[in-house]
């Protein structure tokens, strides 16, 4: 999706509140003082990788530009804002971002201290904009590097998202919009799939199979089978745990034969459980029924179950809440003033000072070899007999989004190719340092 291109985004939506008091008495002070107006430049990155984790996927870059667009103030938000003078109110009334935005590209891949994203213009009108940016990419960002790495785990088989019951209403559409980039297969919200575009798929619940009860309250569950083929056809998936797994999967193939689509198993030991469905469904002749799994899965299960016969995963908890990091711990913070560097030297929280842009250097095979970060607007330094990729790309140009930014499709497609890059060892899932090192070339000592 481009930040252009039509969505269920409600008409007239504002993203102005989306923020921390902070920085409108900023603003405030700096209207009053005279700094406003100063030519800043900001940085999104991240000093560390969560849970020691070999790489970050970036996400949720569309989703700034959007908000970034529909960030303005309307009468009634401004007179919520009873704390500001009639100064400041009088400058958001007319607020609209109309600097620059450069950036890695939805779907690269990040490492500590990698400039995911830059913003330049008056450090009023950027200013504003941290907690929303942060927001978004931090959650986004979380989710699409937990997914990322299930789907490795998974070594080609598919995923579908159905985490929405296990986190806010809203940030599960964005979360189902992360997983897909990352390369789930589907999703189970119907808004993410409506909003994004992203396969929908699910049948039927627990709920269904208890539903289904003979007069005298006895389970029924081949009449609970046989309605759900009815409805949805052969090629649904049945939920054969409710009961007896063996005796499920025996009444599915009684009432469906042997073309049934799928069985679903949410329960158990699934390794165990899976070899022996998978004899029982070759023994009854349904060969080509596929085994779908789930119950609180992460990478970790899904690496496990790699070598047992499971033809899709079902994954909700763990990708929704990011697999255990549920923030890329990313920050947003001044980096140059008038064209001067500044940092923050805090004891661990120590920065390199001056807007910056990044390339990432590959050997001939194309396995990537370290990235590069160098002043903003200076040619990419030489890196002798490597090749190396510019990361940076425009995003916004004097407040309009660029044209022909990648869709949804274009970045997952994208991400897919980097993940090959990676040395192998950047795809285990051990704890350790990260897959490559970030270096910093061309700024002065701080």
């Amino acid at each position: 999706m481009n930040a252009n291109q039509p969505t269920s985004f409600p008409p007239n939506r504002s993203t102005s509140l989306l923020t921390d008091m902070y920085e409108l008495t900023m603003l405030q002070a700096a209207l009053n003082d005279g700094t406003a107006h100063r030519q800043c430049a900001f940085e999104v990155f991240s000093r560390r990788l969560p849970n020691e984790r070999r790489y970050g996927v970036v996400a949720g870059t569309t989703r700034v530009l959007r908000a970034v667009r529909d960030f303005v103030f309307t009468e009634e938000q401004l007179e919520h804002l009873d704390f500001l003078d009639e100064r400041t109110l009088d400058y958001l009334r007319g607020y609209r971002f109309t600097g620059q935005i450069d950036g890695y590209r939805e779907g690269d891949l990040y490492f500590p201290y990698s400039p995911i994203l830059t913003v330049r213009g008056t450090f009023a009108e950027c200013v504003i904009l941290e907690t929303v940016i942060l927001s978004i990419m931090n959650a986004d960002s979380a989710i699409a590097s937990a997914a990322a790495r299930m789907v490795t785990a998974a070594d080609g088989r598919p995923i579908i998202e159905m985490g929405s019951r296990r986190t806010h209403e809203y940030a599960a559409v964005t979360a189902s919009r992360a997983a897909y980039l990352a390369g789930f297969t589907a999703t189970s919200n119907l808004e993410a799939s409506h909003r994004y575009g992203i396969p929908a798929s699910g049948t039927s619940a627990h709920a269904w199979t208890l539903l289904h009860v003979n007069e005298d309250g006895t389970p029924n569950e081949a009449a609970a089978f046989r309605a759900q083929i009815e409805s949805l056809g052969v090629d649904t998936t049945l939920l054969v745990d409710t009961y007896d797994i063996t005796k499920g999967v025996e009444t599915a193939i009684e009432v469906a034969g042997t073309a049934l689509g799928g069985v679903r198993i949410d329960s158990g030991d699934l390794g165990a459980v899976t070899r022996r469905v998978r004899r029982q469904l070759d023994d009854l002749g349904a060969h080509d029924t596929r085994i779908v799994v789930s119950s609180d899965l992460d990478e970790f299960a899904i690496a496990g179950l790699r070598g047992d016969p499971v033809d899709v995963y079902g994954v909700g908890t763990s990708v929704v809440t990011g697999s255990g990091a549920p923030t890329a711990s990313m920050v947003y913070k001044l980096v140059e003033v008038e064209g001067h560097p500044v940092a923050k030297r805090s004891r661990g929280k120590a920065m390199t000072g001056g807007a910056k842009q990044a390339a990432r250097t590959h050997r001939a095979t194309g396995v990537a070899v370290e990235e590069v970060v160098h002043p903003f607007g200076s040619p990419t330094p030489d890196v002798g007999r490597l090749s190396a990729t510019c990361l940076t790309v425009p995003l916004v140009r004097d407040g309009a989004t660029v044209e022909g930014l990648p869709t949804l499709e274009d970045s997952r497609a994208y991400l897919a190719e980097q993940l090959l890059t990676l040395p192998w060892e950047g795809l285990a899932l051990s704890r350790d340092e990260p897959a490559i090192s970030t270096r910093f070339v061309g700024f002065p000592a701080q």
